[in-house]
């Protein structure tokens, strides 16, 4: 396939939906002919819409989630319960719990999981907005009293796991991990709602 820099429009537009994950070329080139013979109207609100995920959202100042404010509505949320922060890789494992319905405590995204092989270690997640979090016992955060660590149950995330727990643990909280539910080796984004309740339910101490 022609590289996004292609004089070909259409080669050029399935080139860059093909960076996307998961999108292999002949998907790629699916999804560019269906907007070559989508409506119009659509192809710009899909443009408009792109672009004003990319302008507007950013980082909560936080818990690391996305959000087009300065704090996401959940860590406003004075109904949660603001003494436990479950900890997961990503946004979409934050949207997979909530969809759950079976966690009401706040949460913390690292954006990544360590991976020494692949290059990642703590420094490139947001280990240290955690524990700027967990050290403020009278701050908006409230006083934490638990961490659960929601990693997915591979090799990456349990590494991640128990580095998070050595870390937090000198500081008096509580750190657990998600249980039984979760197959081993799993994406916790992928797990259905009884799976994720039973992940939270039986967690352990780490």
């Amino acid at each position: 396939m022609s590289t996004a820099g292609s004089g070909d429009p259409l080669q050029r537009l399935a080139a860059l939906l093909a960076r996307l994950p998961g999108i292999g070329e002949k998907t790629a080139m699916r999804l560019a002919l269906a907007l070559v013979r989508a409506d119009g109207e659509y192809v710009q609100a899909l443009a408009e819409a792109v672009g004003a995920v990319h302008q507007t959202l950013k980082l909560c100042r936080l818990c690391c989630d996305l959000t087009p404010t300065e704090v996401c509505t959940r860590c406003q949320d004075a109904r949660r319960d603001h003494t436990t922060i479950c900890v997961v890789a990503q946004p979409q494992d934050r949207m997979a719990i909530e969809r759950a319905g079976v966690y009401r405590g706040l949460y913390h995204i690292l954006h990544g999981v360590l991976d020494p092989l692949g290059g990642i270690g703590p420094a490139d997640l947001r280990v240290d907005a955690l524990l700027r979090r967990l050290s403020a016992r009278d701050g908006d955060e409230g006083a934490v009293a638990e961490v659960i660590v929601a990693t997915s149950p591979n090799v990456e995330g349990d590494a991640t796991a128990l580095y998070l727990s050595r870390l937090i643990a000198p500081l008096g909280i509580r750190v657990s991990r998600i249980a039984s539910g979760v197959a081993v080796g799993g994406e916790l984004e992928y797990a259905d709602v009884t799976t994720l309740h039973r992940a939270l339910e039986d967690r352990r101490s780490l």
